[in-house]
């Protein structure tokens, strides 16, 4: 397992992002998230998902507060899937009973995914105007894609593989042109991606290269660095050196 910030899913609320004008929730929104903050301090991620759904599907453009709890929510869901996948498929026993967990797990995993990039494509993606936020959706469309190839096979792996690199890719173009290199959000774009070419592109070299560049480059730019996000930075610059450490000790193994 390789480390993302906050199970992939890092608090960027402490971040000065402009508040849009046409984004502020009318009385069910404002309930709606009233409900995914209250499940949140419960701990209770789909509850939050739901919630925050029902949000997006309501037409808005998401402040950043918004924005990141619909991220943590749905990255909380998620990741107890993950966990529930890597436990079922490290069982030896590949009795009739476990195959049928693994089943439910996967669909599972594939319904979250979908809704995921559903909320995206139709609602998110398309008409947000905001360079932060659109890096930060493409970077949420490549991590979903992402998780989306690891529970397929054959053709369709490949096709989640395409996608998840477009995703990125687009996501990469637009934060270098516009995002400071301490940015957190170009950070962890940076982090998320250099996994998907350590994990799944197996390709270490490349994700070494790419994790080092980011490290550095936001060495140089520290001088850039505000107060505001001075936490989240760091945060992630620490993950990007942990990986780097990990997996240089691995290719030398």
């Amino acid at each position: 397992m390789h480390i993302e910030p906050n199970n992939g899913a890092i608090d960027f609320n402490a971040m000065s992002e402009p508040k849009l004008s046409n984004s502020s929730p009318d009385k069910s929104n404002a309930s709606q998230l009233e409900a995914a903050k209250v499940a949140e301090q419960a701990e209770r991620y789909n509850d939050m998902a739901e919630a925050m759904k029902k949000v997006v599907e309501s037409g808005v453009v998401l402040t950043n507060e918004e924005r990141n709890l619909l991220s943590v929510a749905y990255k909380n869901v998620m990741g107890a899937c993950r966990t529930s996948w890597i436990k079922i498929s490290s069982v030896e026993a590949k009795n009739e009973a476990v195959k049928q967990q693994q089943k439910r797990i996967v669909k599972e995993i594939r319904d979250i995914c979908n809704e995921v990039l559903t909320l995206l494509h139709k609602f998110l993606i398309p008409k947000e105007t905001n360079v932060e936020s659109k890096v930060f959706y493409l970077k949420m469309e490549g991590d979903y894609y992402r998780y989306f190839s690891e529970v397929t096979t054959g053709d369709e792996t490949l096709k989640m593989i395409k996608e998840a690199q477009r995703a990125y890719d687009e996501a990469i173009n637009l934060s270098n042109a516009n995002l400071l290199p301490t940015h957190p959000i170009r950070l962890g774009l940076a982090l998320n991606y250099s996994v998907f070419l350590y994990e799944i592109i197996n390709n270490p070299g490349s994700a070494c290269r790419f994790a080092k560049q980011a490290f550095d480059d936001a060495i140089e730019d520290l001088d850039s660095l505000t107060e505001d996000s001075y936490k989240d930075t760091t945060l992630i610059m620490q993950l990007l050196r942990d990986n780097l450490v990990l997996w240089t000790t691995d290719m030398e193994e």
